[in-house]
């Protein structure tokens, strides 16, 4: 009976996520949808202003989404190479005293807090950018790219190392028998047949980038217009959700405009993790 009891309770505990998931699409759409109507989708999205307190104001968030995908594509490609690189070495090379070691320190860098990686940008990194590469500003999309980058490397180094433990030994050693070393074994037998499993890692790396907030807040310099290279201010989508929540009248345009913008990126993130999904059942079959 009680058994009988844990099971029905289990099922619904289960499907809450979903029912949490629904709810939080409803709401970012039920919400943002006065916006969408007023300005129109396509302007909304595709246009090439965003001065929600001008008169007239302009609706446009493509610069935001052009900003989001920079910083996003700078830091997984800051964050990949070494993420990889970190797993192969830790599953296949390492030994287990350097392996106890790597690990928890990986474990300590995906805890620390978004406002800590922000300060170091503008504190550390934000100096040297601007001095190295004679900008202006060291606050601008390298900057958020690549505290982004750090940030995403726990994401992405785990997830790979997952994927190139659960390599069959059966696969390693039949590539010793034919005669091939530990590092082909690792480049030619071991990584292909991890590949799905690294592929979503990067995808999911690129949703922690995509969706962190006070670090490109903090980091990314916050201009407006259209960036014209990594290297200039910009202001993603996170950012100004975060920035403009506070000062928008409820029941505004402006108010509505925040949630649209919060619904685009949901949506996105939801593409990113959806393909994750299908590649790595891909690999599994």
């Amino acid at each position: 009976m009680r058994k009988n009891f844990i099971e029905r309770m289990l099922g619904p505990i289960a499907s809450m996520s979903l029912v949490f998931l629904l709810g939080i699409a409803l709401t970012l759409i039920i919400t943002g949808m006065p916006a969408f109507r007023e300005v129109g989708v396509l302007k909304f999205i595709f246009g090439n202003e965003w001065r929600p307190t001008f008169d007239p104001p302009y609706f446009g968030i493509w610069p935001l989404i052009v900003a989001s995908f920079i910083v996003t594509f700078g830091a997984i490609l800051f964050a990949v190479p070494i993420g990889v690189a970190s797993a192969i070495y830790t599953a296949e090379i390492a030994s287990p005293g350097v392996r106890e070691t790597i690990k928890p320190v990986m474990e300590l860098l995906a805890s620390i807090p978004s406002v800590v990686f922000g300060f170091f940008g503008i504190v550390f990194i934000s100096p040297i950018l601007q001095k190295v590469l004679g900008l202006p500003t060291g606050l601008n999309g390298l900057n958020a790219a690549i505290i982004l980058g750090l940030m995403a490397v726990p994401t992405v180094a785990s997830i790979t190392e997952d994927a190139i433990s659960a390599v069959s030994k059966d696969l390693r050693n039949a590539s010793y028998a034919l005669g091939a070393n530990k590092w082909e074994t690792i480049v030619k037998t071991v990584v292909p047949a991890a590949k799905s499993g690294i592929f979503t890692a990067v995808i999911l790396g690129v949703s922690r980038a995509m969706g962190e907030t006070m670090t490109v807040l903090m980091a990314a310099g916050g201009a407006r217009g259209v960036p014209s290279s990594i290297f200039v201010p910009m202001r993603p989508m996170t950012a100004t959700i975060a920035g403009e929540m506070g000062e928008a009248v409820i029941g505004s345009t402006h108010y509505h405009a925040l949630f649209a913008i919060g619904f685009v990126l949901f949506a996105i993130n939801v593409i990113f993790n959806l393909a994750a999904e299908y590649v790595k059942k891909g690999g599994n079959k």
